[in-house]
């Protein structure tokens, strides 16, 4: 029995990311927003995270699964890039330039941010100590 609780549970956290995931699409569709589906999906999530809308716990042991399983997604793209050996060739190294340039911003931006939220958080935790010290 909770074999089949664990499954059930594993699979509506699967259901909801994929609820998450198909809303933003229909939003992406209806007001042709010039950002990927999948973005969108990413942003909504944090921001139901963050509001207390979804718990992680809603959500961890499906995201835990797809992240692990994560560079199977990618298989169908590295055999996509079997059909541009010309441009690899001609343009490879500009192509590795771009994405390294753009992961390494793409880190600061995160590093940044989650410093920002962090020190906000400490800052926050700090000033409701204080207050129900003084109180």
């Amino acid at each position: 029995m909770l074999y089949v609780k664990n499954v059930l549970l594993f699979l509506s956290q699967l259901v909801l990311l994929w609820a998450i995931y198909q809303f933003s699409s229909l939003i992406v569709g209806i007001l042709h927003l010039p950002i990927p589906s999948s973005v969108l999906g990413m942003i909504l999530l944090y921001l139901l995270l963050t509001r207390g809308v979804i718990q992680v716990r809603f959500i961890e042991k499906g995201a835990n699964f797809l992240i692990k399983h994560l560079a199977l997604f990618f298989v169908p793209f590295a055999i996509g890039l079997m059909n541009y050996t010309g441009l690899i060739k001609t343009s490879g190294v500009q192509l590795m330039l771009m994405i390294a340039g753009s992961t390494i911003i793409g880190l600061l931006i995160t590093a940044g941010l989650t410093q920002s939220l962090s020190k906000r958080e400490k800052e926050r935790t700090h000033h409701e100590q204080s207050h129900s010290h003084s109180h």
